[in-house]
């Protein structure tokens, strides 16, 4: 057990090895109640919402949707990468990351001073993570009858709800799965009734070798509140239309373009001896870089990281290990998907 943003959390339930090969293979099952679950409503909600964050829930075209973004200061830093799902017309639920709570529920009752719109956390719900190619088999069958069907038809980041239980079809692992948010009684059942059917119970661990495989952004390593979704790899989740939407941070992004972006979101993959982790430099041929995630990928068998380096570095480079320099090469940011890996393991 360790301390993770003020909670106690697992590390693993005995081997994170064998935590990330269930979830890649079969079906893994995390407790992630540390996660914040907060609900907007109003008649400003989607105002507000268009406001807050750098996505655009207008996106949201029917209810039963959800989108992944950033919400951002003043600046165009990143005060934390969130995902919101459109529950009716007038009333949405947001999901942000534990570490951040505190600064997160500032802000977000921050900008709804000028909005109709109610900002409320719910520390009554449990949220349970249940991931990999068996997780709707093994899952459906242990919802409520009346949410099964709709459940098993879910798209990528589409959502349901029904006897107080909500279900979005999310993730954090690169694989296929659920994202569940229950009452604490109805929570518990689940995770017993999920572990008899044969999912793995998986600690924090594997959540951050398999996220990290999946090219995942971690909020506080990947990115913070001095870096912006256009140096985090995050740009692509910045709806820049339409252009009358004044979203926080929208002038300090578009200052930012304008003047050209000078470094580039990039994955590593270590052909050397070591364990590439945050904050080791990254040398170039274009200059240096940094890690800012790095650790050993079950999946691949060596180490890989996500690192920010310099617009035109590819191909070879370096990343300084314990004061030596290491080989390593520069790939696309996505190591593993779906039980997939994406990424060529042999540097000839």
């Amino acid at each position: 057990m360790v301390d993770f943003g003020g909670w106690d959390m697992p590390l693993h339930y005995g081997s994170q090895i064998d935590e990330h090969h269930a979830v890649r293979s079969d079906t893994g099952i995390f407790d992630v109640s540390h996660m914040t679950v907060v609900d907007v409503a109003g008649p400003d909600a989607s105002a507000y919402l268009r406001r807050l964050l750098a996505n655009d829930v207008a996106k949201l075209a029917a209810p039963g949707k959800g989108l992944y973004g950033c919400m951002l200061n003043d600046s165009g830093g990143i005060v934390d990468d969130l995902i919101t799902y459109r529950l009716t017309d007038g009333a949405y639920r947001v999901v942000v990351n534990a570490a951040t709570r505190a600064a997160d529920l500032a802000w977000m009752n921050d900008v709804a001073t000028a909005f109709d719109a109610s900002v409320t956390e719910r520390p009554d719900a449990i949220m349970l993570a249940i991931q990999g190619p068996r997780a709707v088999e093994l899952a459906v069958p242990l919802l409520p009858p009346s949410l099964r069907q709709e459940v098993a038809a879910l798209e990528p980041f589409g959502c349901a709800e029904a006897d107080g239980i909500f279900v979005a079809r999310t993730g954090y692992t690169g694989e296929d799965g659920f994202e569940i948010i229950l009452g604490e009684d109805a929570g518990l059942r689940l995770w017993d009734a999920a572990v008899e059917a044969g999912a793995a119970p998986c600690g924090l661990g594997a959540r951050d070798t398999l996220r990290l495989e999946a090219g995942l952004c971690l909020y506080g390593q990947d990115m913070d509140t001095t870096k912006s979704p256009l140096v985090s790899g995050l740009g692509w989740t910045v709806a820049w239309e339409p252009s009358d939407r004044d979203f926080v941070g929208r002038g300090a992004l578009e200052g930012e373009k304008k003047a050209g972006i000078p470094v580039k979101w990039v994955g590593l993959i270590l052909d050397d001896r070591g364990i590439m982790r945050h904050g080791q430099r990254v040398v170039t041929s274009a200059g240096d870089g940094i890690v800012t995630s790095g650790g050993f990928s079950p999946t691949i068998q060596r180490s890989i990281a996500l690192a920010r380096v310099p617009g035109d570095a590819a191909g070879v480079c370096q990343v300084e290990i314990r004061n030596a320099l290491r080989d390593a090469r520069i790939v696309r940011p996505t190591f593993v998907r779906n039980g997939e890996i994406l990424v060529e393991q042999d540097s000839d």
